[in-house]
């Protein structure tokens, strides 16, 4: 099965950890390093994991044949040679224990690591199952391959590896799929399968809910991420821990009941009581998780979806982008410090005002079997969000901050010769102020008391990254974005994006009228396919890459209904953004000199005997804080695109807004009504920039921004 690897001889005696292997071992396998002459291993990369922390991984282990096996570590081989680390060997059992190979430590640490930074990049999904294969028995009690159930059924995961599994426990997960199987090859009137009968007796309604099984298996599936098996259950976490020999999955859900315990989140209300008025009963679980680093995870969650929509309102607003790119900007302009930091267990922090209990399982330990009240916003709850939104709030008002007019997730505070800024986003913070290591001292004091984690010069924040180039200006771009992007249009196409070649990468061909494209119509599987480009597009758009907004504006009308030409721009969008990942905002804050290019006004027009008169700007007195800090002034540019649309005949608008020398702002649709002259699509795509101005100046002015005098709006009408 596997190249230059020999099984061992039937009776053989081989020494494994010093001892006699007993004969009715699997067949051993040794890998090339054992008998090829290969460079001393200590000139390679030393290895990530070390060995303890190697034992109990799984990885994908492919055959000469392209086939893929899931391999466990069992074990180290003790012998002489494994005094020394880099000799160090371990015993690997490749599928159902069929097999077993030795391969030596340095090259199996380059495979998981290998593994898990394909699984990071989104290079490796092992979610769901693609199809059964075949299936073996009946089986009994003592057979080697006996699973609880009397028959097996192979599985081909979406990784490519195979298992076989009981068929009690697919049936569990997945009994459509599984009547499809046994209908298919005439199993249903055969014991241990006529439980399928029922499903598998309506061959319309079968295939209906065979579709629905397709999309459910990615959570039911088998699931392992970083080559470790992510249980469904605690039942299930337990029971990897006795294979494995560990506690790292007791120990993950130790910490979480522990922290929740800290947090006060529940109030024992015993056994068997009656609950108190108004309270319901709802189920509680736990998700688990396997970061990159090999530590486990579990959370708590509530099943807020088995309670009524409370009165109150349980929405929790954010920051929006716009609002954290202006943030930015003043942080710069007015020479403030930029600190970004995530909020600990943040839910945990407000009280609930749903009533809404539980019972407490076997992992509560002295618990189990009580019936629990919760009193804080645990996760999973209808209002968990909200509550935390409006904790949060209270704090920042109690520390001085106003929120402003412009943005509720937008907190001012008076600093002097300035304003200070926090931006949430849920629990996210980005602070701009003189001193922010004062403000995130005071959060984790006393009587706050928040848990602060990744405090610090932002980094990497909502999809965007903030770095600075050369001359020591501050940027933002979305290089990682596009990197992610990437990796998931070779998961989706199976080609890395080509950006390469004699033609040069645009956004969309000059002349190119997609309404025009008279190819096929994709097919379900590429409709998603381009669904998916076109989200991750307009998302890089909303970041900072506004130089392809309008080709994603002329293929976005096409989502629900494709053809294959418009899949095909979205992938050549998406090429561009491959090519030239190193598009950035720099946030430059000196104010544009116009004046000595254009004049003091460089078109004067005498409004008095028009329908406009002479209207001055509308500032309410007493509305906005005093303008402090720096000037500012706001630039846009505005252009209409005449017959946009050949089909329909409709021009779009695109406009830019820059505040100082920095982009801000950007926009750009197709008008709703059809213009005959460039006049007409012009007109209209300068009265809607001039609304969005007077947006802009509100929003400065909500922020105690100065405003240098009138902004300035560049057009060719």
């Amino acid at each position: 099965m596997f190249p230059n690897r020999r099984a061992r001889p039937t009776g053989s005696s081989l020494a494994v950890g010093g001892e006699t292997a007993p004969s009715d071992r699997s067949p051993i396998l040794y890998s090339a390093s054992d008998r090829l002459d290969l460079p001393d291993p200590t000139a390679l990369e030393v290895p990530k994991f070390s060995p303890e922390e190697l034992l109990g991984l799984t990885f994908l282990r492919e055959t000469d044949t392209g086939e893929q096996f899931r391999a466990k570590i069992t074990r180290k081989v003790l012998d002489r040679e494994a005094e020394d680390h880099q000799a160090i060997k371990f015993l690997v059992t490749i599928g159902d224990g069929e097999l077993e190979e030795i391969i030596s430590y340095n090259e199996l640490s380059d495979i998981v690591e290998r593994q898990h930074a394909a699984e990071a990049d989104g290079e490796l999904d092992t979610w769901a199952y693609d199809a059964i294969l075949e299936h073996e028995g009946p089986l009994r009690p003592g057979m080697p391959h006996y699973k609880g159930s009397i028959y097996n059924v192979l599985i081909k995961w979406a990784d490519g590896s195979k298992t076989w599994e009981p068929i009690n426990l697919v049936g569990k997960t997945d009994k459509v799929t599984l009547a499809a199987y046994a209908k298919e090859h005439d199993l249903l009137e055969t014991p241990g399968w006529k439980f399928l009968k029922p499903t598998a007796r309506r061959a319309k309604k079968l295939q209906r809910m065979l579709n629905q099984a397709r999309r459910a298996s990615h959570n039911n599936a088998v699931r392992y991420k970083f080559g470790v098996q992510i249980p469904r259950t605690v039942k299930e976490a337990y029971a990897l821990d006795a294979a494995n020999g560990d506690t790292k999955w007791a120990d993950a859900i130790k910490t979480e009941l522990d922290q929740l315990s800290e947090y006060e989140t529940f109030i024992d209300h015993g056994v068997g009581r009656q609950l108190p008025a108004g309270y319901k009963m709802i189920r509680c679980h736990i998700i688990f998780d396997c970061k990159e680093d090999g530590r486990r995870k579990a959370r708590y969650v509530g099943g807020g979806h088995l309670t009524a929509p409370p009165k109150d309102s349980v929405y929790s607003s954010v920051a929006s982008l716009r609002s954290i790119r202006l943030v930015t900007f003043l942080s710069q302009l007015n020479d403030l410090e930029l600190c970004a930091a995530d909020v600990g267990n943040a839910y945990l922090e407000a009280y609930t005002k749903e009533k809404v209990a539980f019972i407490a399982g076997k992992e509560f330990g002295p618990l189990a079997g009580h019936t629990l009240l919760i009193s804080k916003a645990l996760y999973g709850l209808r209002s968990s969000g909200a509550r935390f939104h409006d904790k949060f709030a209270d704090t920042l008002s109690d520390m001085g901050f106003i929120p402003s007019l412009c943005d509720p997730d937008v907190w001012y505070r008076d600093a002097g010769h300035c304003y200070e800024y926090i931006c949430t986003y849920v629990d996210d913070l980005l602070v701009a102020m003189k001193e922010p290591s004062t403000f995130m001292e005071a959060l984790q004091s006393d009587p706050y008391n928040y848990k602060l984690k990744g405090v610090g010069p932002p980094r990497y924040h909502l999809g965007g990254d903030f770095f600075k180039d050369p001359d020591g200006t501050l940027c933002y771009g979305c290089q990682t974005y596009i990197r992610r992007m990437a990796d998931n249009y070779k998961q989706l196409f199976g080609e890395e994006p080509k950006t390469h070649g004699k033609r040069p990468v645009t956004p969309l061909t000059k002349g190119d009228q997609p309404e025009l494209d008279n190819t096929e119509p994709c097919t379900p599987d590429e409709t998603a396919k381009f669904q998916s480009l076109i989200g991750a597009l307009q998302w890089t758009i909303s970041l900072c890459r506004f130089d392809i907004g309008n080709a994603v504006m002329t293929l976005s009308r096409y989502r629900v209904a494709p053809l294959i030409g418009h899949l095909d721009r979205a992938k050549q969008i998406t090429r561009y953004l491959c090519k030239y990942p190193q598009g950035a905002i720099r946030f430059r804050t000196g104010i544009p000199n116009y004046e000595a290019i254009y004049g003091e006004q460089p078109e004067f027009h005498d409004w008095m005997y028009s329908i406009y008169g002479t209207p001055q700007e509308d500032v309410p007195e007493g509305m906005f804080p005093p303008p402090k800090g720096k000037l500012v002034r706001t630039s846009t540019f505005v252009d209409a695109n005449l017959m946009h649309d050949l089909t329909t005949g409709r021009s779009c608008t695109g406009i830019l807004h820059l505040i100082n020398q920095t982009p801000f702002d950007w926009f750009t649709k197709r008008q709703s009504q059809v213009e005959s002259a460039t006049y007409g699509s012009e007109f209209m795509a300068a009265r809607q920039a001039t609304e969005q101005i007077i947006d802009l100046r509100f929003t400065l002015r909500s922020l105690g921004v100065p405003i240098d005098g009138p902004s300035w709006m560049f057009g060719d009408n």
